[in-house]
């Protein structure tokens, strides 16, 4: 996470809730839109592939949060949507998500972040 000593009260309070909820939610995807009413394709194809493990994930609307949607780059410097983080570390976007969905390795993190 960003330095968050010497930054905006908005920021540093953003940095702290999404440090919260990765570090509170075994497996947490960042998205546009929902796992039911995605917003985008890559979204769309993350979250299919979370869902299609059976396992259990949370998720956040980016789109439903402005500040979230701002500052969730700086927090691990990863720029692109969706992020996907399992026990509280980024494992990437769509592409690692569905690289790691074909090789069941998805399903397995998530079933040791879940236990």
């Amino acid at each position: 996470m960003e330095n968050a000593s010497n930054q905006d009260p908005v920021i540093k309070e953003t940095l702290e809730r999404i440090h919260s909820q990765v570090t509170n939610n075994p497996v947490v995807l960042y998205m546009k839109g929902t796992p039911q009413m995605p917003s985008c394709g890559f979204s769309s194809r993350a979250s299919q592939a979370l869902a299609e493990t059976g396992e259990k994930f949370a998720f956040v609307n980016i789109l439903a949060d402005a500040t979230i949607f701002e500052h969730l780059p700086k927090y691990q410097d990863w720029p692109t949507f969706p992020q996907l983080y399992i026990g509280g570390e980024l494992q990437g976007g769509c592409d690692i998500t569905l690289e790691l969905a074909e090789s069941g390795e998805l399903k397995r993190l998530m079933a040791e972040a879940n236990a």
